[in-house]
């Protein structure tokens, strides 16, 4: 398969796979409002879903993993037209990808350990405690953290940086990274939520959905 056909198909089946998961996590698990709920209802919830939800998570989770070789195809198809700062892009756009598979991988393996202890009759309000505090260290860190606040850095920089690559080259109409910047510097809002910013998460989810739609658009082209 030539090199352009390989880009442009994953860059048009990750985001829909993103996006079909993302929606079938919304309906099965209540996400991502869930996470802003008590501890015991997540824990509870992840449990009631059994195997399918988890087998969901791990879906999710490959969609990132899929994502982390396209910044690196997407450079090899410029060719040598591609600009020098695309390199950073490149860099930053595979970090992207390892950190949100970083961040979502504690859902298929980690969360449902901690589920079953958390449910099991037998255990003690002491391990339950005690499993609410790792459940929370690792969303706080492998999720936010990681996942979520340099995920959101990660792509909106490499998306940016791509967009400046295609205006300044003529691969496809420039018009496409005129158009991608924005939904770019929507992601990048997210991390402002953080802060109390309470519009950043609506603007962030939106902004997925719109870059999505732009690489697919994006890999038709």
């Amino acid at each position: 398969m030539e090199l352009t056909t390989l880009t442009g198909l994953l860059l048009i089946i990750v985001p829909i796979a993103f996006n079909v998961t993302f929606f079938l996590l919304q309906r099965a698990f209540e996400y991502p409002d869930i996470l802003r709920k008590p501890t015991e209802y997540v824990l509870r919830s992840f449990k009631e879903g059994g195997a399918p939800l988890r087998r969901l998570w791990y879906a999710f989770a490959f969609s990132a993993v899929l994502f982390t070789p396209v910044p690196v195809l997407v450079q090899q198809v410029f060719q040598s037209d591609a600009p020098w700062f695309l390199l950073v892009g490149t860099a930053l756009g595979v970090l992207a990808g390892a950190v949100q598979v970083l961040g979502l991988i504690r859902w298929p393996f980690l969360v449902p350990s901690l589920a079953d202890i958390y449910t099991d009759p037998e255990s003690s309000q002491a391990t339950r405690d005690g499993v609410a505090v790792v459940f929370q260290a690792f969303h706080r860190y492998a999720g936010v953290a990681i996942g979520e606040h340099l995920g959101y850095i990660f792509t909106s920089a490499w998306s940016i940086l791509l967009c400046l690559a295609i205006i300044a080259t003529d691969l496809v109409n420039p018009l496409f990274g005129w158009l991608g910047i924005v939904p770019a510097i929507g992601l990048l809002i997210g991390v402002f939520e953080e802060t109390g910013f309470k519009p950043a998460g609506a603007i962030n989810a939106i902004s997925y959905i719109l870059w999505s739609v732009w690489l697919i658009a994006f890999g038709i082209a």
